[in-house]
């Protein structure tokens, strides 16, 4: 078995085992995942502590390892989702992340040198949550909120969140040459955050009901103007599934409150979005760039904590991992989403709570594959478990060489400093 590490911001990439001072789940005996992320799967979540081990967040399969890349105070609070460099010179040298916690900023660690700074801020900014880079070389980052408390003053009637495009100086890419808002991709809570190859981009609303939305530029890689679309599903077949299209939205009206565009289209709801992935985001050469995978997480029952998968040349919806169908019972409200190369999807739990009451950490999760096209996963595994209870993994994102995976450790109890890994 090959030896990887996992980045707190943590990574799982090649290097020597990690002790681990607090009660490790007996691996399995089966072998599940496929290319370098092979694994006997954990046979349950940690025993948690307040605080876990801050060397150590997680605890792995054996052959795995863990190095922490970045950690406060060099990133703000509550550092979320991750993404690299993906083309252009010097590719994948750079992992970027913005911050959804008291300070509104986007930060950059080299990952040659270990150095990290601020790359960009604005003192407008709240609760920064998804990104992505972009096909043509730019960053794009979103507020997570669907009434905004603190409005951009070049629009001051945005009910919700916007989106804002980072264009990085052509000679360093730690750099941001300047930040530009992106409203017609719509004013709400974003979270999800991804691009097709044809530089479509889907996204969703973070709220109940929360909405699946795909943005087609009118010219590509031009994100100022273009239509806003809403899935819908047509003929259903289950809970929200079937037979879906999508319905255009009122290019004026989602700038200013993209969710109530999308309820008054008669757009199909769901119980809080989280997070999307596709294939063509990922680098994945299974299923292509034509399924989009979607986290759903809610309060109200297990019908609402699963993934469903949007098949984009139909449009049609199916659900890929769910309780009862193939994802065990301690399995709880999936959150971020990261596709392996080798068509593996990873999933993060949040299902909140902590010390003292909780007494087990969240869960990494791994969906292998189903045989045949809209088929659910094929199996659903343990990979990590965190050992902190008052913490939870987020931003999943397979390094673009395929080596290691970056998640943070987010929320650390007490004085406890979050991490990247």
């Amino acid at each position: 078995m090959l030896r990887h590490s996992l980045f707190a911001v943590v990574v799982l990439a090649a290097c020597s085992e990690v002790q681990q001072p607090l009660k490790v789940p007996e691996p399995s005996l089966s072998i599940s995942g496929s290319g370098g992320f092979q694994f006997s799967p954990l046979a349950s979540s940690a025993v948690c502590t307040p605080g876990g081990d801050p060397n150590a967040p997680f605890i792995v399969p054996e052959g795995f390892t863990q190095t922490i890349v970045a950690s406060e105070p060099d990133v703000p609070d509550a550092i979320d989702m991750n993404t690299q460099n993906e083309t252009g010179p010097h590719a994948g040298r750079y992992l970027y992340r913005p911050a959804e916690g008291s300070i509104g900023a986007v930060t950059v660690t080299d990952l040659e040198t270990g150095v990290t700074k601020q790359l960009a801020f604005h003192p407008d900014w709240e609760s920064m949550d998804p990104i992505v880079w972009t096909p043509w070389g730019t960053i794009l980052v979103g507020e997570e909120a669907t009434v905004a408390s603190k409005r951009d003053p070049q629009y001051p009637n945005a009910v919700g969140g916007l989106m804002y495009e980072i264009y990085l100086s052509p000679n360093d890419p730690t750099t941001a040459d300047s930040v530009v808002a992106r409203p017609a991709l719509g004013s709400k809570a974003h979270e999800g955050n991804r691009f097709d190859s044809q530089g479509n981009h889907y996204g969703i609303s973070e709220s109940n009901p929360g909405f699946i939305y795909k943005f087609v530029p009118d010219r590509r890689g031009d994100l100022s103007s273009g239509q806003l679309y809403a899935l819908k599903v047509t003929q259903p077949t289950g809970d929200r599934t079937g037979d879906a299209a999508w319905l255009p939205l009122d290019r004026d009206a989602v700038q200013i409150d993209a969710r109530a565009a999308a309820l008054a289209a008669g757009a199909t709801g769901y119980n809080r979005p989280e997070d999307v992935e596709t294939g063509t985001s990922s680098g994945s050469n299974h299923g292509g760039e034509n399924t989009l995978y979607v986290a759903l997480t809610g309060t109200s029952g297990p019908a609402d904590n699963r993934i469903i998968a949007v098949d984009l040349g139909g449009p049609f919806v199916y659900d890929y991992v769910r309780i009862g169908l193939n994802a065990p019972a301690d399995f709880e409200m999936p959150d971020n989403l990261a596709l392996s190369k080798s068509g593996d999807l990873f999933i993060a739990e949040d299902p909140g709570g902590g010390s003292p009451t909780k007494k087990k950490g969240d869960d990494i999760w791994m969906a292998s594959p189903g045989k045949d096209p809209h088929a659910p996963a094929s199996s659903v595994v343990r990979f990590a478990t965190l050992t902190d209870c008052d913490a939870e993994p987020t931003g999943l994102y397979f390094d673009i060489r395929g080596w290691g995976l970056f998640v943070n450790a987010q929320h650390r109890g007490g004085d406890h400093l979050d991490k990247a890994v």
